[in-house]
């Protein structure tokens, strides 16, 4: 009979200890604050995602990129072993994009007409 008593007794102790841990976890799980000042920082221009998965012998990022200005999106698909291809494999998937070959055909035009010259400094 002591070990009917003593199982129900853990079996409050228990009960009531979930209840406090899942009224504790939904305090715990407000909205995220912001990642940064907004006020601080110049307006968004671009949106990059992506997921990397990886089963410790391959990794996989699958993603996309999204032009804020024309509401163009590109999915991108990078695979690697190590880390360094990852993000070899990556940066060379982002910069085949058409959305970003379009960005980078702009600069080099803006730069040519005179859009990137700077004053000389004096020393």
């Amino acid at each position: 009979m002591a070990l009917r008593s003593r199982l129900s007794e853990i079996r409050t102790r228990l009960k009531e200890s979930l209840d406090e841990a899942r009224a504790t976890a939904l305090v715990l799980t407000s909205p995220p604050p912001p990642l940064a000042n907004a006020e601080d920082e110049p307006p968004v221009v671009a949106r990059l995602m992506v997921e990397i998965r990886s089963d410790g012998s391959r990794t996989i990022a699958r993603g996309a990129v999204e032009d804020i200005a024309s509401g163009e999106r590109v999915a991108i698909e990078a695979h690697g072993t190590t880390p360094a291809q990852l993000a070899a494999s990556l940066a060379r998937t982002l910069f085949s994009t058409p959305l970003l070959a379009k960005t980078a055909f702009r600069a080099v035009l803006d730069a040519r007409r005179g859009g990137g010259k700077t004053e000389p400094k004096d020393d």
